[in-house]
């Protein structure tokens, strides 16, 4: 078992590099500028006011690139390693709960599933609260004892018996202590994580497991106690900037059919996109339907009603505030991928199951053409130290070259006249600039453009 542990993590860990030194993008490169620019103090003080996220990540960021630089691969790694750490978690709790066969494959689902592979290549917070659930779900299994259900259920209920918890050993105490350690790290991390631990806390009150969920509420109640200040900040702001920029709700994910079933779709193929649109959503969404198959097989089983409940409450809160993006939820995946360890007995499935996570992974990793916005060849392709773009857009030109001018699209209309200037229309939509229009009405025309990868340099002269 151990020489078959090694050659999957090793392959996983060896997949990981293909390809992480590829361009950072807007968010990363805004992870990048933080972490430079500000000290740890600064972090939460200046910048995350001004954020959506609370502000561990960044902190536990700058701690590793104040030791191995700011490249590309540096700010990454990271991610690597929570990735795999994640993946080691997943094979203790699959065997902890079934066998050890169970929890290979569990940790091998997870390890090369091509959303998993994205995100732990990318200098954000996912990878790490991907770990951070994991390690709540690892604990809570320990304190349910030798039984082989999930999570915690009473012997009334027929799984487990809680007298530990009841009458709790030192053992006990410690576990239920790191789980609250684990529920805080998770709120400081990804604010989304709350509809996980809010699933948790609901499926504990219809079980009634009271006395465990009073055991758990203090991580949770620390957490917010930490960060309420700067979430009131942060959540005031955005209100402003949902007011300023024109079309920001559109990216952040409403509450509608569409987005829903984003969520199961890229969980089974990743971020890979092709044309014809017709044949991707065939082959994406039969395969979505032959994943989820043998994940809805298990309904009865806790981890799934679980998973459904963090992204109905997920669901129901975008009605409010929109947030429901498939990629804000891939701390769900270890839950998917246990579930479909478990409930897939035939090994021709079990092939299958894991030969497409590693196709659609490879396809990713592979095609240069799915990877992140370039900006990289973009900024190195500048023939000009002066652009037009969307200021607060343009942490990536200064990651890549700190001696561009980025003036304000939005001014374009008060700009002294040049003939010629190069425009980045990147977000410009996003904002509601309507750059063409003002640039023509100063007798201005389109005089050429070049395309890189999701992104665009336009130069235009009177």
């Amino acid at each position: 078992m151990y020489k078959k542990l090694l050659i999957v993590f090793l392959l996983a860990f060896l997949v990981r590099l293909i390809a992480i030194d590829q361009s950072l993008w807007l968010d990363e490169a805004v992870t990048a500028n933080v972490v430079e620019s500000y000290s740890y103090s600064e972090i939460i003080t200046k910048f995350s006011p001004t954020d959506f996220h609370p502000p561990l990540f960044y902190l536990v960021e700058k701690f590793w690139i104040n030791i191995f630089g700011y490249s590309e691969i540096a700010l990454r790694f990271p991610s690597v390693i929570f990735s795999l750490i994640t993946g080691w978690m997943i094979y203790l709790i699959g065997k902890k709960m079934k066998d050890a066969n169970v929890g290979l494959f569990a940790a091998a689902l997870f390890l090369f599933n091509p959303l998993i592979i994205y995100y732990s290549q990318e200098a954000r917070m996912y990878s790490l609260i991907t770990l951070f659930v994991t390690m709540i779900i690892y604990y809570l299994l320990k304190i349910a004892g030798p039984g082989k259900s999930f999570p915690p259920v009473s012997a009334r209920h027929g799984s487990h018996d809680l007298r530990a918890v009841r009458s709790p050993s030192t053992l006990a105490t410690r576990n239920i202590v790191l789980i609250n350690i684990f529920i805080l790290l998770s709120f400081l991390t990804f604010y989304g994580s709350i509809f996980f631990i809010f699933a948790i806390y609901i499926w504990l009150l219809i079980k009634r497991e009271f006395k465990l969920l009073f055991m758990l509420l203090p991580g949770f109640i620390l957490a917010v106690l930490l960060v309420f200040p700067l979430f009131i900040n942060q959540y005031l702001n955005s209100k402003i900037a949902l007011n300023d920029v024109k079309n920001w709700s559109l990216v952040l994910g409403k509450a509608n059919i569409k987005n829903l079933l984003l969520i199961p779709l890229k969980f089974s193929i990743g971020r890979i996109s092709f044309e014809p649109k017709i044949l991707y959503y065939s082959i994406a969404g039969l395969w979505s339907l032959f994943v989820f198959y043998f994940l809805a097989k298990g309904w009865k089983n806790t981890l799934f009603l679980i998973t459904l409940l963090t992204v109905f409450l997920a669901f129901i809160a975008s009605f409010f505030t929109p947030l429901l993006q498939y990629f804000r939820f891939i701390y769900l995946i270890p839950l998917i991928s246990l579930l479909l360890a478990i409930n897939t007995k035939n090994k021709l499935t079990k092939a299958v199951l894991l030969s497409g996570f590693i196709i659609f992974s490879l396809i990713y990793l592979l095609n240069s053409n799915y990877h992140r916005e370039d900006w990289k060849s973009l900024v190195g392709d500048l023939k000009t130290k002066t652009i037009y773009m969307i200021p607060s857009s343009s942490d990536a030109v200064k990651y890549y070259n700190k001696n561009i001018e980025v003036r304000s699209l939005n001014q374009v209309s008060e700009m002294h006249l040049e003939n010629e200037i190069t425009v980045i229309p990147y977000t410009s939509e996003i904002h509601g600039v309507d750059y063409v229009k003002e640039l023509s009405r100063k007798y201005y025309e389109l005089s050429s453009e070049k395309s890189y990868r999701e992104l665009k340099i336009e130069t235009w002269k009177l």
